[in-house]
This record gives C-alpha cells, structure tokens and sequence, in this order.
C-alpha cells in the first residue's frame, strides 16, 4: 500500500512536471488542472485509506468516523472531476444523494461521540464521594 501511495505521488509529480514543460511553458488550461488536482486527491484518498487500515490492525475497530470522512473526501474528488457536460442529472443527483447521506452519517456519529463523552463525564462524577466544604 505504501508502494502505491509513494508510486501515485511521483506520478503526479511527474505529470505537473510534463504539462509545465511543454509548450506554453508553464501555463495550464482548466482539464490539466482539474486531472491533476484529481489524481493529487486520489493519493490523498489512499493516505486516508492506508490510516485506516493501519489504526484497524492496531486496535482491531472500525473508527466509523474516519472511514466517513474518507467517504466524503472520495465523494468530493467526484465532485470536482466530473464532467458534467458529459453526465446527465441523473447522476450528478445521485452523487449529491451519497454526499448528503455521507454527511448525515458523520454527522449522527460525531452527535453520539459527543452524547457519549457528557455521559462519561456524568458517570465520573457520580462515581466521586460527595465532599462537603468546611466553612
């Protein structure tokens, strides 16, 4: 995995170098722009994925909010690569439908991570011995 995500940064290190150093030097028009931000975006996405892979085989669970939040950032490079000459509505409202599902996803896990950690406080100063202040 390590190999791929050093592989696709050379690559995209490789095509930036080659589109600016052909003629007109180092002037892009907007389809190497949007290429390159998606294959930069692709190699972000593999970093993410290779964390989450590696925090499972360390504590053996499934941190649903990191794999959400890699969701999102794989629905968001969609987003931005798309061509929407090319695709239909249909399809640009279908991946708004995941990006907003994805959203509320994330959304009802950080609600109960945080639902979570008032109940642990609550739960610790129930446990704590009642201190009466001398006056």
């Amino acid at each position: 995995m390590t190999l791929v995500i050093v592989w696709g940064i050379f690559d995209v290190v490789y095509v930036l170098y080659q589109r600016m150093t052909t003629p007109p030097y180092f002037l892009l028009d907007i389809n190497d722009i949007l290429a390159t931000f998606g294959a930069f975006m692709a190699v972000l996405i593999a970093i993410e994925i290779f964390a989450n892979i590696v925090i499972y085989l360390q504590s053996e669970m499934i941190h649903l909010r990191l794999v959400i939040s890699t969701a999102l950032m794989a629905a968001a490079r969609k987003v931005i690569v798309l061509d929407y000459s090319v695709n239909n509505y249909q399809e640009v409202l279908a991946v708004g439908c995941v990006i907003l599902a994805l959203a509320v996803c994330y959304w009802l896990i950080v609600l109960s991570a945080r639902h979570q950690d008032q109940d642990d406080t609550v739960n610790q100063k129930a446990e704590q011995p009642f201190q009466r202040s001398e006056q």
